[in-house]
């Protein structure tokens, strides 16, 4: 098993540093430009085809709307890279209950697994972890994303609590498509696409040792946690908690960020303020979705937090117009029994939705996930 690449994107002080960190970003740079390109030269060859003929069957229609979900794909998670190597980000020391966090993820993508044809067979064990939640949150769904993109079999996911040295392990397996050629270091190019430079860049900030193994027609990945709760002597491997370090919420990422939420109840409006007060966003009400409209004509928010009742033609129509200026336009739903946590998904729900019951510790994270994504 061969550890994953790790490139010291701020030097450090060294020349080596930081002429590895530049190659990298290079590299980098070019991989997302060519996988936002590769998408879009295709889909316009099927408009111009479709301009010519004036007509697309059912099969075009559906690889062009893939082809141009790709693209915008592509563009996400390199606004994501771009984040998350800015060093703007600072990651919490939180507990964390490892397989929890991943049955949740799990959870809130099992209609986007299902759309793709992946099943996930999970052999969860119990550990507790010192993490940043919302950080290991962008790194499993980055993950999935990966197995999604790769994976011609069922993806076997476990969790080793008591992996060495007093580590927790995280061990994500799969049968990948076809038999690609080596590189000269043993590993499959065919693999390293920006999915995977997400998931790298999630584990570094998060100070997790990462290694990947692979054949010619199977795939192992390995995440360990250095900062791993010894649950005998309630003790942290390797670093104590620090209750004194800044989370990533409230290091505030998304400060000047424009949030409008739409509400017709003044309660449900207080609630959205209370919850998210913390986060440094911009935050404008309106009662009504033609109220929302108007507010929308003299400038764009860069989120609408809405609540279910008001939901219907009407804001579908408004969620229509604005996506068709911006497609990525963030959405979150307020529904107003439950708990429910479900994150945006392509191929799935084109929207966030948030549980009245649980704005409190919901609704930050599904904006720090949405808003990461276009930011």
């Amino acid at each position: 098993m061969q550890p994953a690449d790790r490139v010291d994107f701020n030097g450090a002080g060294s020349a080596t540093g930081e002429k590895n960190a530049a190659e990298h970003w290079r590299e980098l740079l070019t991989q997302i430009g060519g996988e936002i390109a590769a998408p879009l030269s295709a889909a316009i060859e099927r408009v111009n085809t479709l301009a010519i003929s004036g007509r697309i069957d059912k099969q075009s229609l559906r690889a062009l709307r893939e082809e141009i979900a790709a693209a915008r794909r592509a563009g996400m998670v390199g606004q994501q890279l771009s984040r998350l190597g800015s060093g703007r980000v600072k990651p919490s020391n939180e507990r964390v209950q490892l397989a929890e966090h991943l049955h949740d993820v799990l959870s809130q993508r099992e209609r986007d697994l299902q759309f793709r044809g992946v099943q996930v067979r999970p052999g969860l064990n119990g550990a507790e972890v010192i993490a940043d939640a919302s950080l290991l949150f962008t790194l499993l769904n980055a993950l999935l994303d990966w197995c999604v993109e790769h994976s011609c079999s069922e993806v076997a996911l476990s969790i080793d609590p008591h992996g060495w040295p007093g580590r927790a392990r995280l061990t994500c397996s799969f049968g990948h498509r076809g038999a690609e050629d080596l590189r000269s270091d043993g590993r499959l190019a065919s693999l390293d696409t920006l999915a995977w430079r997400l998931v790298q860049q999630a584990a570094w900030t998060l100070g997790l040792d990462l290694d990947r193994s692979e054949g010619a027609a199977h795939t192992c990945v390995t995440l360990q946690f250095p900062r791993t709760v010894n649950r005998e002597l309630d003790a942290v491997s390797a670093v104590e908690v620090d209750h004194g370090f800044p989370s990533s919420f409230d290091s505030k990422p998304l400060a000047g960020s424009h949030v409008l939420v739409l509400a017709a109840r003044r309660d449900v409006r207080a609630e959205v303020r209370e919850a998210i007060a913390h986060m440094g966003l911009t935050l404008d009400f309106v009662r009504s979705v033609e109220e929302a409209r108007e507010f929308c004509r003299s400038g764009l928010p860069h989120a609408v937090v809405y609540e279910g009742v008001l939901g219907g033609e009407r804001l579908g129509r408004l969620r229509d117009e604005l996506r068709a200026e911006v497609p990525d336009f963030v959405f979150v739903e307020i529904v107003e029994e439950g708990q429910i946590f479900e994150v945006s998904t392509l191929g799935g729900a084109d929207i966030a939705r948030v549980g009245r019951q649980a704005l409190r510790e919901s609704l930050p994270s599904a904006l720090f996930f949405e808003l990461s994504k276009t930011l």
